[in-house]
């Protein structure tokens, strides 16, 4: 399995309003391990960041004016992507530049560049109903360290979220069957290898958008029963 954790960072919210992807930065995982393969690209966007978008990526006009544009790294892009599930936290928004700027490259749209694009925020917000689940808080939760996280980057925060996406599907195959054959018959152990232990290739099995949909619907009813039921028989 071949995955790769994608992160940009963009003049400001709206791509319809003509904001441009600044940065893009991703790193590969191959059956659970992060490979050390990257890609990092800066941009010129042919326009400045707005004072929001700047005060978190800090990517002055002056720093970007030298940099190529997207169509001369498209295929970049393209390649780096080519059959594999990408990651990306808040999907949404990523997708909608990374669409708007291969738009006016004359490419097509980003799905279709890769084999899948599952969004680690609704994946996070299944798993953690009603909490924050930013890349900061998630990183705290996983016991992750972003100290060196000043700004924002692209290329930072993908190999954060790699580590981040690696904790939170860990459960996925905490149990795997090992079967040996050793003197009369198998001895099946079961164990809870750590990422890719041993050199095992360890299926992961995502959710749907829909089977997240129903979770979080059952999650939300459960709370909201529990709220209404009366503790009794207790001294």
């Amino acid at each position: 399995m071949r995955q790769v954790v994608l992160d940009t960072e963009t003049t400001g919210l709206e791509p319809s309003e003509g904001h441009r992807i600044v940065e893009f930065g991703a790193v590969e995982i191959v059956h659970r391990q992060l490979t050390g393969r990257t890609l990092h690209c800066y941009l010129n966007p042919d326009r400045e960041s707005d004072p929001g978008a700047l005060n978190v990526h800090g990517l002055t006009s002056e720093f970007l004016a030298d940099k190529p544009r997207f169509p001369e790294v498209a295929h970049r892009l393209a390649d780096f992507v080519d059959g594999a599930e990408v990651i990306i936290h808040n999907a949404a928004f990523d997708v909608g530049f990374l669409d708007a700027e291969l738009g006016r490259a004359g490419l097509p749209g980003f799905a279709s560049l890769c084999g899948r694009i599952t969004d680690s925020l609704q994946v996070a917000r299944a798993q953690h109903p009603g909490k924050r689940n930013t890349l900061d808080a998630l990183c705290e939760r996983y016991g992750i360290s972003n100290a060196h996280r000043v700004l924002h980057g692209a290329l930072l925060d993908s190999e954060l979220l790699a580590e981040v996406w690696l904790a939170m599907t860990r459960g996925q195959d905490s149990l795997v069957l090992d079967a040996q054959a050793e003197g009369q018959g198998a001895n099946v152990a079961l164990h809870a290898p750590l990422d890719g232990a041993r050199g095992r290739t360890l299926p992961v099995i995502l959710p749907t958008p829909s089977e997240l949909e129903h979770h979080r619907a059952f999650m939300q009813a459960l709370e909201k029963e529990s709220q209404h039921v009366t503790p009794s028989g207790f001294a």
